[in-house]
This record gives C-alpha cells, sequence and structure tokens, in this order.
C-alpha cells in the first residue's frame, strides 16, 4: 500500500514539473518557475561572470593622466572582430551565453507579450556583455529590443542609458545627448542610474570637443554617485577639462579634493592630482612651500610605486629655475623608477634632449631624441615632430664624430716621438686606473654576492650555530667560500656545486700560480714571472667563467704608436675631411640652429687649417654673414678681403651689389621652377639662367633656392663644360650642405665628375655608333629650320627608320643639328655626300662624322675645335 502511495506522489511531482516547464502556458506555475529560474540560476551566473570581467577590464586599464580621462573605464582594441572569432574576454562570452541561455529556454512570448518577468534582465545582460566585448551594433540591437518589447520595465531607463552609451562609442555623440538630455528630466531615475546618464552625456561633449558644457553635467553625476572611485575620477576628470579651459583656480580646487580623499579614492588619482596642482602654480613664487611639500611625499612609504612622478615634477621645478645640472639629476630618477607611463618616459627623455639641445650639446640631444620616439605612437604630431628634430641633428652627429677623430689624430701625428710616446704612456697609465677601478667594484660585488650565496645554504641546510667566522677586533671577515663550506658540516655545501665559489676558485689559483699546463708535479714547473697574473689583468665574466688577459699590448706605449698613419696621402685624406666637416658644422649651426658664436668658431679653425681653396671663400662670407649680425666691425673686414682678393667672383658681386634685377618676377617660385624646369627639357639653357638670376635675387630664403642653384649648376655644366659645371655644383654643395639639392651635388662631385674629367678622345675606328654634326645657331633661325626639315624628309622618304635627327645645345652661341643610327664611319661619309649632292636637297652646310664616344667627349669638354685640329 505504501509503494503505491509513493508511486502516484512521485508520478504526479513528474508530472508537475513536465507542466512547469513549458513555455507555452500561460499559468501561475509556469511563470513563476520559468522567472525564478531564470533569475536565481542562469541570469545570476551570467551576472556573476559579467562582473569579473568588468574587473579584469579595470584592472587590466591603464589611465593616460596626461589627456582628459574616458568617463568609463574600458579600453577599446583597434582590430576588429572577424566572424566566428572567439571574444576578446572568456567572462563576457560566458555572460552572453548564459543570458542566451536564459531567452532561449525561459522565454514565454504567449500571444505577443512576454509572460517571463526576467527577460528583460535577460536581454539586458545580453547587451552588455556584447558591450564590452567591443560588438557594438549587436549590443545596440539588444538595448532596443528591451525598449520595443518591454516599455513597462523597471530596467527601462537602465537599458537607455546603455543605448547612448553605445551610441558613444559609435560615435553618434549628438544623438545621445539629444536622448539623453530628454532622459535625465524624468524624475523617476534612480540616484546611481542618473548618475551614469549624466556622466555619459559629459562624455559626449568632451568627444564633441565641447568642454564647457561638458561640466555641468559630470557635477551632477559627481553629487549623485555614492561610489568613492567615481566620485575621485569625476573629480579629475573636472580638474582636466577646467585646467585645459584655463580655469586654473578652479581645477586646484577639484584636484584638492581627490587629496583630501585620502584613502576614499585609489592612491593614483591622489598622485596625479598632486602632479597637476605644480602644472597650475607658479612654482618659482614659493619655492619653500613647493620643496617643503614634495619632500613630505618622498618620505611617505607608500607613495614608492609613484617615485617617477614625483622626481618628474621635482625635475620640472629646477627646469624651470633653470638650475639645469639639478633638473637633469631628477629627470635621471624618474627614468630609474622604471615607471609604467611610457608618454611620462618620453616627456622625460625629451626634456632631457632639450637641455643638452640648448647647451649646444648635440650628440647627447641626439641620443635622448632617439629614446623619446622609441615611446611614442608614431602616428601623432608629436612623434614627426621630434623626428624632424632628430633629422636635424643627424648631420651635427656625423660631423661633430669626424672633427674629433681626425683632429684627434692628426694631433697626435704632429707631436714628437717623444710626445708622442708619453702621450700614449699618459693614456695608459689612466687606462689601467679605470680597469683597477673596475676590478675592485666587481670584486666587491662578487663578495657581496658569496656571502648572500653562503648565508643562503646556511639557513636551508644546517644550523645557525655553524656558521664560523673568524672575529679581528670589532670587524668581521667572513672566511673563503671553500673554507666555510667545509668548517659548516653539510655535504650539501660542497664548493663545487656552486659556480660562484668555482669561480672565485679559479681565480685565486690564477693569482697565486699564473698559468700551468695539466700534467704531473705541475709544481715544480719552472714558470716565467709574466705567466703569473696580476688583480688587475683577472675579469670574470657574467658566465662565471674566467677569461684571462696577459700582460697585452694594450698597455705598451708601441701599441697604439704603430697605429698612427705615416702616409702624407693618408694624412692629407684626414685633413681634408676634417675640414669639410668644419665647414658643414658651421653652416649647420649657422642656419638651422641659429647658433652663430658656435658658427663663426668653426669656420674660424677651419681657415686656420690651411682648408681647399673650394672652401676658402665659401667660409669667408659666411663668417661675413654672422659677423653682420655679431660684429659689426668684423665684418667690415672680412667685407673688404673677399673684394680685394676675390673680384670677379660671384661673392665679391653680391658684396658690391653688381647683382641686381631689372625685372620683377609676378609668378610664385613653385610657378617659375616649374616654367624653367621645361627650358630645361627644351634646351633653352641662356634663357632659363637669366630667369634663374632674378629668381635668385627676388626669392632669396625661400626653401626652392637649391633647387634653382642646382639646375642653374646643370644648364651651366650643358652650355661650358664641366669644368664651370664642378664649380657650379660645388657652389650648391657648400652653400646649402643640408639640403636635399645639396647632398646631391656633393655626391655628383664624388661620384659623376672625376669620370667625366677623364673622357679624352679615342681611336674610333672600331666604333659601331656614328653620328654627322651640321653647326647651327638658335633653334628658331630659318636656316636651322630648313636643315632638319631637309633632313627628315630624306630619311622619310627613303624609309630609313632607325635614323633619327635631334637638335643640340653646344653653348651660348653654337649648336649642333645631329643625324644618329648610323653603323659605319663609310656609310656615315656617304650618306653626307648623298644630302650635299642631291639635286633635292642640297645641304651645303660643312658635314662632320663623329663617332658617338667623342661626341660625348666634345659636349663634356667642349672641345669641338680641338677635335677638328686632330681629324684635318
Amino acid at each position: 500500500m505504501k509503494t503505491n502511495c509513493l508511486k502516484y506522489i512521485s508520478f504526479s511531482i513528474l508530472l508537475l514539473l513536465v507542466v512547469a516547464c513549458s513555455t507555452k502556458k500561460n499559468s501561475f506555475v509556469n511563470r513563476n518557475w520559468h522567472a525564478l529560474n531564470s533569475e536565481y540560476n542562469v541570469l545570476y551566473n551570467g551576472n556573476v561572470a559579467l562582473e569579473l570581467g568588468i574587473n579584469d577590464l579595470k584592472t587590466g586599464y591603464k589611465d593616460n593622466f596626461w589627456e582628459v580621462l574616458p568617463v568609463e573605464r574600458m579600453q577599446i582594441l583597434e582590430e576588429a572582430m572577424l566572424p566566428g572569432q572567439k571574444t576578446k574576454n572568456q567572462n563576457f562570452e560566458r555572460a552572453e551565453t548564459k543570458a542566451t541561455k536564459a531567452i532561449q529556454k525561459h522565454s514565454m512570448n504567449i500571444d505577443g507579450r512576454e509572460k517571463n518577468t526576467q527577460m528583460d534582465e535577460a536581454y539586458l545582460l545580453l547587451g552588455k556583455s556584447r558591450y564590452y566585448d567591443q560588438r557594438f551594433i549587436p549590443a545596440l540591437e539588444a538595448f532596443n529590443y528591451i525598449l520595443y518589447k518591454y516599455p513597462n520595465s523597471d530596467k527601462i531607463y537602465e537599458a537607455k542609458i546603455w543605448r547612448e552609451k553605445t551610441n558613444i562609442r559609435l560615435e553618434n555623440d549628438a544623438l545621445a545627448i539629444k536622448n539623453l538630455r530628454r532622459l535625465i528630466n524624468n524624475n523617476k531615475i534612480k540616484p546611481q542610474v542618473f548618475a551614469d546618464a549624466n556622466a555619459i552625456l559629459s562624455q559626449a561633449y568632451i568627444n564633441l570637443e565641447e568642454k564647457d558644457s561638458a561640466i555641468a553635467p559630470l557635477k551632477i553625476a559627481l553629487n549623485s554617485t555614492k561610489l568613492k572611485e567615481e566620485k575621485a575620477r569625476y573629480h579629475f576628470i573636472l580638474g582636466q577639462l577646467y585646467q585645459s579651459l584655463e580655469y586654473k583656480d578652479s581645477a586646484y580646487i577639484e584636484f584638492q579634493e581627490i587629496i583630501e580623499m585620502k584613502r576614499k579614492s585609489p592612491k593614483q588619482y591622489v598622485m596625479q592630482s598632486h602632479a597637476k596642482q605644480s602644472e597650475l602654480i607658479n612654482q618659482t613664487e614659493d619655492t619653500v612651500a613647493f620643496l617643503k611639500k614634495y619632500v613630505k611625499l618622498f618620505k611617505d612609504r607608500e607613495n614608492r610605486p609613484y617615485h617617477d612622478i614625483l622626481n618628474y615634477q621635482m625635475a620640472s621645478f629646477y627646469d624651470k629655475l633653470n638650475k639645469k645640472d639639478q633638473a637633469i639629476k631628477f629627470y635621471n630618477k624618474s627614468l630609474r623608477s622604471k615607471s609604467e607611463d611610457i608618454y611620462l618616459q618620453a616627456t622625460t627623455y625629451k626634456k632631457l634632449a632639450t637641455i643638452y639641445f640648448d647647451k649646444t650639446k648635440y650628440l647627447t640631444a641626439g641620443k635622448y631624441y632617439d629614446s623619446t620616439l622609441t615611446r611614442l605612437v608614431k602616428k601623432d604630431r608629436e612623434y614627426f615632430s621630434i623626428v624632424k628634430k632628430r633629422e636635424n641633428l643627424v648631420d651635427v652627429i656625423k660631423y661633430e664624430g669626424i672633427v674629433q677623430n681626425n683632429d684627434s689624430i692628426l694631433n697626435i701625428v704632429s707631436l714628437s716621438k717623444n710626445d708622442q710616446k708619453g702621450f700614449f704612456e699618459d693614456y695608459i697609465v689612466k687606462l689601467k686606473a679605470k680597469e683597477v677601478a673596475k676590478k675592485l667594484l666587481e670584486d666587491k660585488q662578487k663578495k657581496e654576492n658569496t656571502r648572500s650565496n653562503i648565508g643562503i645554504q646556511d639557513i636551508d641546510t644546517g644550523p645557525r650555530d655553524r656558521i664560523k667566522t673568524v672575529t679581528k677586533g670589532v670587524d668581521q671577515i667572513s672566511l673563503p667560500p671553500s673554507v666555510a663550506a667545509f668548517e659548516s658540516g653539510n655535504n650539501n655545501t660542497f664548493y663545487f656545486y656552486s659556480p660562484t665559489t668555482v669561480s672565485y676558485g679559479k681565480v685565486e689559483f690564477l693569482k697565486k700560480w699564473g698559468k700551468r699546463t695539466l700534467n704531473d708535479n705541475w709544481r715544480w714547473d719552472i714558470q716565467s714571472e709574466n705567466t703569473k697574473i696580476p688583480d688587475q689583468e683577472v675579469i670574470t665574466n657574467n658566465n662565471n667563467n674566467t677569461a684571462i688577459d696577459e700582460v697585452v699590448e694594450k698597455y705598451q706605449a708601441d701599441f697604439y704608436l704603430k697605429q698612427l698613419p705615416t702616409s702624407q696621402i693618408v694624412l692629407d685624406s684626414l685633413a681634408r675631411e676634417r675640414n669639410f666637416a668644419y665647414y658643414q658644422l658651421g653652416v649647420i649651426y649657422k642656419e638651422k640652429f641659429k647658433e652663430y658664436e658656435l658658427s663663426a668658431s668653426k669656420f674660424e679653425m677651419l681657415l686656420k687649417n690651411n682648408p681647399e681653396e673650394r672652401l676658402i671663400l665659401p667660409s669667408m662670407y659666411n663668417l661675413y654673414k654672422i659677423y653682420e649680425i655679431t660684429n659689426k666691425s668684423k665684418a667690415a673686414i672680412v667685407k673688404n678681403k673677399i673684394i680685394e682678393n676675390y673680384p670677379n667672383t660671384r661673392y665679391a658681386q653680391i658684396l658690391n651689389g653688381t647683382i641686381t634685377e631689372e625685372n620683377t618676377i609676378t609668378q610664385t617660385p613653385e610657378d617659375v621652377y616649374k616654367t624653367i624646369y621645361k627650358q630645361f627639357g627644351n634646351q633653352e639653357y641662356v634663357t632659363l639662367l637669366g630667369t634663374i638670376e632674378k629668381s635668385l635675387a627676388q626669392f632669396a630664403g625661400d626653401d626652392l633656392i637649391p633647387k634653382f642653384e642646382l639646375l642653374k649648376a646643370s644648364a651651366i655644366g650643358k652650355l661650358k663644360g664641366v669644368e664651370e659645371y664642378k664649380k657650379a655644383l660645388n657652389y650648391v654643395a657648400l652653400n646649402f650642405p643640408n639640403t636635399k639639392e645639396g647632398k646631391q651635388a656633393e655626391e655628383i662631385i664624388k661620384t659623376n665628375i672625376p669620370t667625366l674629367e677623364q673622357r679624352v678622345f679615342v681611336n674610333d675606328t672600331l666604333s659601331k655608333n656614328w653620328k654627322i654634326l651640321y653647326k647651327t645657331g638658335a633653334r628658331d633661325d630659318e636656316e636651322t629650320k630648313t636643315l632638319i626639315e631637309k633632313i627628315n624628309k630624306y630619311i622619310k622618304e627613303k624609309q630609313y627608320d632607325t635614323f633619327s635627327v635631334s637638335y643640340d645645345v653646344y653653348n651660348e652661341t653654337e649648336s649642333f643639328v645631329v643625324i644618329h643610327g648610323i653603323k659605319s664611319k663609310e656609310y656615315s661619309d656617304y650618306f653626307a655626300s648623298i644630302l650635299k649632292d642631291s639635286r633635292d636637297y642640297k645641304i651645303l652646310n660643312p658635314a662632320k662624322v663623329i663617332s658617338s664616344e667623342n661626341y660625348l667627349v666634345i659636349q663634356v669638354k667642349k672641345n669641338y675645335n680641338q677635335f677638328l685640329e686632330l681629324n684635318q
């Protein structure tokens, strides 16, 4: 009987559960069953996962206190999610899965209405998980579904806020502002939801750069929220907004509010508030108060993780007081604090670079700029600004290195043999002292490491009363590792098991016995004194392997003396390279950095060093320009020297005022350059040179001047030959050494000009390429036009497809009409005779047959008359 009752009861309960699980029946049991199952099972676990994911986001997020902080701590990743790709945070994936499960298994959508009261919570969880997973479009769909399907939900306002947060992430800031302003006028919103609405409204204004409009809603959010972390963050953002709007007093008060919160605020906000306050006040007005405050902050042990910030502010304080040495000290301390703030590191390196740049220590400044660039985002405007400054230092670093290296070699070579030997002996003494100091430091560190290792071994493997030391007076001297190990009485401390003690033993052996071969009776081997290794010659590397440097050549003066160059060719080359580096440095310091005193010193040093002829006049002219600014009397002396000693040069003509312009050019420099570039292609060299002369006078100082000068040099080369071309290029290289054109000119001088200068007339009997030359005048002359027309007509009639005709300028007054494409001298003579004797053409102009190789020579060296004499 009892068994039958249990069966009936079990069957009834099972039937009740089956009926309750149905999502299609609108009954009291069904509704509450699915609501409870959703709330306390699926949604509970989903919300737990969501909270864990949010905590992970906040923990991993690094605020950039150099910019206005975002209201919400959430790092937006640039890479997009691909379809089917796993989520960035597994907790959000789990939360979304739980929300989806609740909707799929517990939704009771009957007759178009939802009967499960927890479904709005499920969709809200779904939207939040997608939002934090940075899938904003699907998140927006979930929030909109709540607003559409559940207009009477108690979560309706929260859903509206989350929808606008998503709109802001999608950069629909104007739409979010419109919807939020309508929402915050509703009095039914809970305080925390009201605070969130005003906070994100402020964020929308910040995104639109309407910072003054962002202040009011953020203040309301600050007064409405009960969360201490949010209060501190909102105070900080308000301070930043006031600071950006230059309301310094209001900003100072906001940061002070955070400081007064003390432990109620996260430590990072407090320390950054101190830093921001120091930026808002004039530290130089009350230096005592500032130093007193920061000394107190340094003493607080809790502030140790923030010493990077404190040291940076101290450095800025001394920087403003123009105490650069103290500033450098604290900037370096800030860098040694191992800061996690990458932008702080970049700014610190930039400040150090600026200090050394102002001190004209450009080599050091360049290194700090390099360190700055490695810590900046390459897309930022600041990055490109630093890149430009760094590029300006490239040539300085290069040429300063050349000057330092070559000058030192030449100075030593100029000494007598005894003085050279004395110089290197002094150097060797300093070298030994440095290595002894280094060895002492290494020994000290080694002993400290040994003591530390022994202590650890004693603690780990043996009782304290077994630690043996020898006491002498007050001082305690630790025994050698091997002895201490044996006396400890513990087999585990046998010294062969410790790399440190093994290394120590090897060093001690080498000091006492020197290098010994591994054989019997090694003690009795006769060893020279030189085989023992002095203390300063024993060096151990990081792997505790001992490397032996015997009495090496570097401690002998002869080792250095035999490396000195003795060939006069080498010495002359070093001197030329050094002199050119002096010239380049003088121009760089003058043109780029406006360091006139430093520039003048480089030019003066150059002129004392017996420079090449090509460097003398440009150096004197640059000195004149510098002295015009710094010393008028010296400028007059240099000017007179240039006019007296170099009267026919362009520099003298400039100083005399004989170079003038007759007509003013109305075009822009860019348009003029385009015009003359076309003229160069059309071989209108004379016209081009006239335009360039006017342009140089009118556009002096323009960035295109180096281009004008280089094009002018090319035109001069086309008209006057390689020698004049070389002079014109030299002018460009020396006057614009830091421009692309100046470097190009210098490269042409080094590589192309020597090749052109070596060209001479050759025996052309074996040549396979010949030309026929007709000497003519200008292109527009009737005689020239007629000549070209006749030749082209003949070539076309006879269908000589491989032949062609060109008009080539030779000099200012003479040109050639040239027939190309002929394969032999004999046929060239035959072709010229046909053109001369043919009744229909009768070209009576004298024709000259020449090989392509020799034609190139006459165009390069302008020696056509010499060619005629050789071929009479």
